[in-house]
């Protein structure tokens, strides 16, 4: 029986979920290893294996979602970079689009690019829309492998005007910098980003670059210890949330920018599947940040440009808003005497107060245990015994400091992380044109479910989906993702000057590349539109190729997403796109438990919810039977989670484990 293991690395916790064929069968959480993400990873699958077992059994695929590319451009550790490209042009990085980092902070500025401006070299040479305007001489060519030598790289770009139409001139010096400077990764734009605006299409194979050398030295290394424990194929997650072979990874080291949260959207989307709910509303809420996601008629929503550590990436990745509103995130007092919470965080060493690991400043996972939503006797990963007078310890100095007792402290660091949440999921929905109300919530993670009617109120949501294991849902998403590829090319033509003949012969490329690159993957044809003469495009699917259906599709698209859509403008197609996905052939959730009672709430707790004091009835999160019904005040304690509910919420157990929570 073919087994997957999804392991997910976050901040503060390494996630691991191994799958079979009928479902769950192991799910393990340890502490992170920040110092090298891979030692926790392995430590996870080690555990998990001879727990109970004796020995690790075989795996077949090892699914990672890795931190290893953000952090790299979060903290500026990728590789020294030199920049090609055309003469006139040295300085496009730092022009960027000449809009503000703050528009009323005038001190503020931008993130510097992951290339230093001495690093840039222009070449003699340039290619208009309709081909070349200035030849590339030998000479040339030549020279700029002279300075390129005399820079000392240790990773090159090269991204020329026009070469996503016209890549003859960078395809040469590609091919002489890749023969004089042996063991330098060189990308090329036209090869990483084949479509227009230059900013974004340099600023990406600039990321490339940048990220190479650190993931494929990394992705090398796991593939390495994977196999000498016999796991018999690794799959690194990408942004878009497919999985990518390890050598594929290595030489697509920018789309592995989100690739730790996007495998949590796979798992809510997976979820909401399971429970017969098309459209959420998702929040995963780890130790060190919350990431707000949308699923919309059962698909990740994906865009095609993004920031990542002040670097645009012009790559699919699913839709992600990142807020420092994590279990660890610290609290404090600012100057004007008003709390604060974030974005500074405690980590995964020393960690919250509470973990009794040296940390002492207060933290949201601190505030949550004074508050008596988490259970001092209830160990976290690797055994983590709560404490509680630690918190209380540590939240009680900011309360003096800021003139309140320590419940109401505490009850602060709560509000304020809710208010940050519900932000970030306001900018995934009603900035989008999405009505929240009409959506269901998903929070997970590890403290996800501890905020989930507090988050739906906020956004006058009624029901909450709480999945099972919320914990590890990422690393559940990981194990269950599809192997991936994301192809795309630029067209820039008029719809009306094209006929299915010119719309099939578009496609027949990138369909027949991703059919060697993804053998036995379904295919699914997508473009990039626009009404003409507009800044933006919105992408549809292409279910047939047909003119006027891609019209109507696009017309339909941009009116859900814009509010308008004025039926009379001619409309251009400027990218062609090709997604080929091979799913992940298991079950991802059995059904639970049959033929059991419902069984009664085995204890009480006081909790203090939104300034009130309650007597809240205490269950299991897991092993209870489809139909059991709770109401709240309620606190569900599970292995990997717990989850908070709030009076005026009834909740009932789904079949697949997960709870459907509806204000009563």
């Amino acid at each position: 029986m073919t087994r997957r293991v999804g392991v997910d690395v976050g901040g503060t916790f390494t996630d691991l979920v191994a799958l079979t064929g009928d479902g769950v069968i192991g799910v393990r959480k340890v502490v992170s290893t920040p110092e090298d993400p891979a030692v926790g990873l392995f430590r996870a699958v080690d555990e998990e294996g001879a727990q109970g077992r004796g020995k690790a059994p075989a795996v077949d695929v090892l699914v990672h979602g890795t931190t290893i590319a953000t952090n790299a451009l979060l903290e500026r550790r990728g590789a020294v970079v030199a920049l090609v490209t055309t003469a006139g042009f040295e300085d496009l990085l730092w022009l960027r689009r000449q809009d503000r980092a703050d528009l009323y902070d005038l001190a503020r500025d931008h993130a510097p690019p992951p290339v230093a401006r001495e690093r840039v070299v222009g070449a003699a040479e340039r290619m208009g829309p309709d081909g070349p305007l200035e030849p590339l001489t030998e000479a040339e060519v030549a020279r700029v492998v002279h300075a390129l030598r005399a820079l000392a790289p240790q990773a090159v770009a090269v991204a020329l005007l026009f070469a996503f139409r016209h890549p003859d001139h960078e395809r040469r010096l590609a091919a002489a910098l890749r023969a004089a400077l042996p063991g330098v990764p060189v990308t090329a734009s036209h090869e990483v980003l084949p479509v227009f605006r230059e900013y974004e299409r340099t600023s990406t194979t600039v990321a490339e670059a940048y990220l190479r050398p650190v993931v494929g030295a990394y992705v090398g290394r796991t593939e390495g210890e994977a196999r000498r424990r016999g796991v018999g194929a690794l799959r690194i997650m990408t942004s878009s949330g497919g999985t990518l072979t390890p050598a594929a990874a290595a030489t697509h080291a920018a789309a592995l920018a989100l690739s730790g949260p996007a495998g949590g959207v796979v798992g809510a989307r997976l979820v909401g599947e399971a429970v017969g709910i098309a459209d959420l509303l998702t929040l995963d809420m780890g130790g060190t940040s919350a990431d707000a996601s949308l699923v919309a008629g059962n698909a990740a929503l994906v865009e095609t440009a993004g920031v990542v550590g002040g670097v645009p990436l012009a790559l699919p990745a699913v839709l992600i808003e990142t807020v420092s509103a994590g279990g660890g995130s610290l609290a404090r007092v600012d100057d004007g005497g008003a709390l604060r919470v974030g974005p500074r965080s405690a980590g995964a060493r020393p960690g919250p107060a509470c973990y009794g690991r040296g940390g002492t400043e207060p933290t949201v996972t601190d505030a949550c245990l004074v508050l008596g939503w988490l259970d001092p006797a209830h160990p976290l990963a690797d055994a983590v015994h709560l404490d509680r007078a630690a918190a209380e310890r540590a939240v009680g100095t900011l309360a003096a400091r800021a003139g309140r007792d320590v419940t109401g402290t505490a009850a602060g660091i709560v509000e304020i992380a809710t208010a940050v949440m519900a932000r970030a999921l306001k900018r995934v929905s009603v900035a989008r044109g999405v009505d929240p109300r009409r959506l269901a919530l998903l929070p997970f993670g590890g403290a996800g479910p501890l905020f989930g009617c507090a988050l739906a109120d906020a956004l006058g949501m009624s029901t909450v989906v709480i999945p099972p294991h919320p914990g590890v849902l990422s690393a559940l998403g990981l194990a269950a993702a599809a192997d991936r590829v994301d192809l795309v090319a630029s067209l820039h033509r008029p719809l009306a000057a094209l006929d299915v003949g010119a719309l099939e012969r578009a496609f027949a490329p990138l369909v027949a590349r991703a059919g060697a690159e993804l053998p036995g993957a379904t295919v699914h044809c997508l473009a990039d539109c626009r009404f003409a003469g507009q800044g933006y495009e919105v992408t549809v699917a292409v279910v047939e190729s047909d003119p006027t259906a891609l019209r109507e599709a696009f017309l339909t698209a941009h009116r859900a997403r814009h509010g308008f859509a004025d039926g009379g403008q001619p409309v251009d197609v400027v990218n062609v796109r090709v997604v080929a996905e091979r799913p992940a052939a298991l079950a991802v959730f059995g059904g639970a438990a049959t033929g059991k009672r419902p069984v009664s709430a085995p204890g009480r707790r006081a909790v203090s919810i939104r300034g009130r004091s309650f007597e809240a009835a205490v269950w299991p999160l897991e092993g209870l039977p489809p139909g059991q019904r709770i109401a709240g005040p309620a606190v569900l304690a599970g292995a990997d989670a717990t989850a908070l509910l709030e009076p005026g919420w009834v909740a009932t157990v789904h079949s697949c484990g997960a709870l459907i929570a509806v204000r009563a």
